[in-house]
C-alpha cells in the first residue's frame, strides 16, 4: 500500500510536548491480509511528503504496529536540491522509538544513525549497527526525522515501512568490556576519548578501532558514538589486559557537541534540546549519576550545529584539541586560558583540557591527539579522577613525552594540575623536560599571557626549559610545546599542551 504525497500534506502537524517537535498523521498496519499471511509474510507501505524551511528539529512519523511482527525495517530517501552559493541544502537525519513512547530522556529509543544509513532494520536478536535489538512489540512506535539543514524549496522525503511476520525470537543478553585492564600502578596512561565506529558514522569495526588504538600506543579508549549508547555490547572482544575500554557517548546536539565519558554500561543520553530549552544541565546531571565525565567537544567547531552554546558550567574537562590541530583549536584554547584566569582570580574549580582524535574512518589517525592521563591505576574510576583533577597533558603522538612540575618555598613541589602552596614572593622554579620534538620551541604561558620561548629544540627532539617566577607574578603557568610558525608572528601547530600548575595559597 502506498500512501501519495498529497494526502499527506492534507493532514495537519500537530505540535507534540516540545516546542521544537512535531508530529504527523499515522501510519496504520491494519492489515487486510490473513491471519497467516501476517504470520509468515510482509506489509509495506510508503509515505511521501515536503519538509518547509523552518521546519522543527524532529519530525515525528507514528506507526501502528500490530501484533505478530517479528521485524521492522525502514528505508527513506530525500531530494538533496540545488541551492546558490552560500545556502544550506538538505540533510535529514533519522531514527526510531518504539512503543514506549518518544518523551525526553529516551525510554522508548532504539536507535539512531543520523544521516549515515538509508536504512535499518530492528528485530529481538539483531539490529543495524546504532540500533538496539529487542522485541518488536505490538503499539504506536514513532519514526524519527530529524531535519538537519533545509533548502529554501523546501526538504521532499519518502519512507517505506516494512513488517514482517514471525516468531520474535530471542534477544542475547548484552556484555560489556570490563573496567579495569591490567596496569602499572600510579603511571602515566595514554587515551583516546572520542572515536566513531560504523555504530554511528564512523567506517571502521570496533576491532580496527582496538587494532589502531593499539598501535597508537594508548592504554584507553571511549566509546563516542553519536546519539545511540548501541556500541556498548560490541566492546568486549577489543578490550583487554592492554587496553582499557570506556563507554559513553557523543550527544550531538542542535547546539554544540559533548561526551559522555565512561558512563555505566548501556546509558543512554537524550540529546533532543537546545540551550533556549535549558535542559543540558538535567542531562549533565545524569551523565555523573551514570558514573561518566561531562566533556564538551570541540566548542568552535564551525560545522551547522556543532559549535559550544551551553556554557562551560557543567564541564568537567573540555576538549580543546580535537583532530589535526587548527584555528578551531586555537581558539578553544585561548577561551580555555581565559577561563583559567577567572578561576585563579576567582578561587573557582578550574576546568582541565583534553586532546582527543575524534577519528571516523581512513585515514583519520586514532590517537593523534591524545591525553595523557596520571592515575593510580588502569581502570575506570582511576582514569576518570585523574581527568577530573586536570593530571594530564595533551601530546600529538606516542612518541612524545614530558615532565611538567614547579618547585619553590621550603622545598615543596607540585606537578600538572597541582598547586605549588607557596607564598607570594617566594621564588618559585618551573621546568620542562620533553622528547620527541624536534624542531620545536617550549613556552610557558601564565595568566599574563606567554612569558617564556625557548630556543628550537634540536634534531635529537629532547630539550628542557627553565623559568623563575613567584606566586605574586603568575597565578599558575602551563606549558605548551609548538611546530615552526608557518606564519609569524602566529605560533606554530601545537605538539603538546599541560595542564595547569597554580601558585600561591
Amino acid at each position: 500500500m502506498c500512501e501519495d504525497e498529497s494526502h499527506l500534506n492534507r493532514r495537519a502537524l500537530l505540535v507534540t510536548g516540545a516546542a521544537t517537535a512535531l508530529t504527523l498523521g499515522s501510519v496504520t498496519f491494519a492489515s487486510s491480509a490473513g491471519a497467516e499471511e501476517r504470520r509468515t509474510g510482509k506489509e509495506t507501505k510508503t509515505v511521501k511528503g515536503t519538509l518547509p524551511t523552518g521546519s522543527p528539529d524532529f519530525v515525528y512519523l507514528p506507526v501502528e504496529i500490530p501484533r505478530g511482527v517479528q521485524q521492522i525495517h525502514v528505508s527513506y530517501t530525500y531530494e538533496r536540491v540545488t541551492v546558490p552559493p552560500g545556502t544550506v541544502g538538505n540533510a535529514l537525519d533519522i531514527g526510531i522509538f518504539d512503543e514506549r513512547g518518544t518523551g525526553l530522556g529516551g525510554k522508548g529509543f532504539r536507535g539512531w544513525s543520523g544521516g549515515a544509513r538509508t536504512e535499518f532494520f530492528i528485530r529481538a536478536d539483531d539490529a543495524t549497527p546504532g540500533y538496539i535489538p529487542g522485541p518488536v512489540r505490538a503499539g504506536t512506535w514513532n519514526i524519527a526525522l530529524g531535519p538537519y539543514t533545509v533548502a529554501p524549496q523546501g526538504l521532499p522525503y519518502e519512507v517505506t515501512i516494512t513488517l514482517t511476520y514471525g516468531a520474535p525470537g530471542s534477544t542475547p543478553k548484552p556484555k560489556y568490556p570490563p573496567e579495569r585492564a591490567k596496569g602499572r600502578g600510579r603511571a602515566w596512561y595514554r587515551g583516546d576519548c572520542h572515536l566513531h565506529t560504523w555504530y554511528s558514522d564512523g567506517r571502521r569495526t570496533p576491532a580496527e578501532i582496538g587494532a589502531l588504538a593499539r598501535a597508537a600506543g594508548l592504554d584507553f579508549i571511549n566509546s563516542s558514538e553519536h546519539n545511540t549508547q548501541s556500541a556498548h555490547a560490541h566492546w568486549s572482544e577489543v578490550a583487554g589486559d592492554d587496553l582499557l575500554v570506556l563507554l559513553g557517548e557523543e550527544i550531538t546536539t542542535r547546539n554544540g557537541h559533548v561526551l559522555a565519558l565512561g558512563t555505566d554500561p548501556g546509558t543512554f543520553v537524550d540529546w533532543r534540546y537546545r540551550a533556549r530549552d535549558n535542559r543540558f544541565g538535567h542531562y549533565a546531571r545524569q551523565i555523573r549519576r551514570s558514573g561518566g565525565l561531562v566533556v564538551p567537544a570541540h566548542p568552535h567547531a564551525t560545522c551547522v550545529g556543532c559549535n559550544w552554546k551551553f556554557g562551560f558550567g557543567e564541564a568537567d574537562a573540555v576538549e580543546v584539541w580535537n583532530g589535526a590541530f587548527s584555528p578551531e583549536d586555537e581558539v578553544a584554547i585561548s577561551e580555555w586560558d581565559n577561563a583559567l584566569v577567572a578561576a585563579a582570580r576567582g578561587g573557582r574549580r578550574w576546568t582541565p583540557a583534553m586532546g582527543n582524535s575524534d577519528a571516523h574512518r581512513d585515514p583519520d589517525p586514532v590517537g593523534r591527539p591524545q591525553t595523557v592521563v596520571l592515575a593510580d591505576d588502569l581502570t575506570r574510576e582511576a582514569i576518570q579522577e585523574g581527568i577530573r583533577a586536570g593530571r594530564s597533558y595533551l601530546t600529538e603522538s606516542k612518541a612524545i613525552e614530558l615532565t611538567f612540575g614547579a618547585s619553590g618555598g621550603k622545598g615543596r613541589h607540585a606537578g600538572i594540575g597541582e598547586r605549588l602552596r607557596v607564598d607570594a614572593d617566594d621564588p618559585v622554579t618551573v621546568r620542562l623536560d620533553v622528547k620527541g620534538v624536534p624542531g620545536c620551541t617550549i613556552r610557558f604561558i601564565t595568566d599574563q599571557g606567554v612569558l617564556f620561548t625557548s630556543p628550537v629544540i634540536p634534531e635529537s627532539g629532547t630539550g628542557s626549559a627553565q623559568w623563575r617566577t613567584t606566586a605574586s607574578y603568575a597565578a599558575y603557568v602551563r606549558a605548551e610545546v609548538r611546530g615552526a610558525a608557518v606564519a609569524p608572528p602566529l605560533p606554530g601547530p601545537m605538539t603538546a599542551l599541560t595542564n595547569p600548575i597554580f601558585l600561591g595559597r
